[in-house]
């Protein structure tokens, strides 16, 4: 009896706790802005309480938030953006919130000046058969050799440096990150059937690359980029889209 009071009494506590947290967050309005284009399909997700809505047409938004809560804001047309709220937020009539524009940089391209090659007229076949022989002369001093030891044509480095890095990489295999360079959303694109995004999660075509990004603001959705970890990715795909619904259904 005395367990089953505790246990009430715990679960009495905890709700008392959920419900003084949402009771003590305030509706706070703001704008996304950006002086070039219109702003519009822009995510804001609220990290502590769980919650998210979309920006409307003029860019403004209104969610649930407490002072020190973190707002993300995630879009395709537009870098993501994550803002820490003061007190200062929730005094003002609104929250501006400037977003940059993504743009494409090139990569930085080397041309190498063009060589002069002479071609060896006829076959060079015949080069390639020929056999030469060092003589006393033209051969450079084999200084990795000991005075008193010979072999023919001396050492091939380059081979026993490969054969040791060969060695070495066999023993202690490094971890290597393949896709550092890839973004969370071309890795999903490159690693997970269309119909898994479709059909599964229910996603039209117009919202998979935008749902992706929304993804990539979750920290844990970089230590999934693994083939080895496929099923913890499609099970993230799936709570994330839950959160994605909720948010682009208001």
């Amino acid at each position: 009896m005395k367990t089953k009071i505790g246990i009430l009494s715990i679960a009495l506590l905890c709700g008392q706790l959920i419900f003084a947290q949402i009771a003590t967050s305030k509706l706070i309005k703001g704008q996304v802005r950006n002086a070039l284009i219109p702003v519009e399909d822009v995510i804001v997700f609220n990290t502590k309480h769980n919650l998210g809505t979309a920006v409307n047409a003029y860019g403004s938004f209104e969610i649930r938030a407490s002072v020190s809560d973190t707002l993300v804001f995630s879009s395709l047309v537009f870098k993501s953006k994550r803002i820490i709220l003061t007190e200062k937020d929730f005094l003002a009539s609104h929250v501006i919130v400037p977003l940059d524009v993504f743009t494409n940089e090139l990569a930085e391209v080397i041309i190498l000046a063009k060589k002069e090659m002479n071609p060896i007229s006829g076959s060079t076949q015949k080069i390639v058969d020929l056999q030469f022989f060092d003589d006393a002369k033209s051969s450079p001093k084999n200084t990795a050799m000991l005075s008193d030891q010979t072999i023919d044509k001396g050492m091939d480095f380059v081979r026993i440096y490969k054969g040791i890095l060969k060695t070495m990489r066999k023993d202690n295999p490094g971890k290597q990150d393949f896709y550092k360079d890839t973004t969370f959303a071309d890795y999903v694109i490159s690693h997970v059937n269309y119909s898994f995004l479709s059909s599964t999660l229910g996603l039209r075509d117009d919202e998979i690359k935008l749902f992706l990004v929304y993804c990539e603001n979750d920290s844990k959705s970089r230590t999934l980029m693994d083939p080895a970890l496929e099923f913890q990715l499609l099970d993230f795909l799936s709570n994330k889209n839950k959160e994605f619904k909720r948010i682009t259904a208001n």
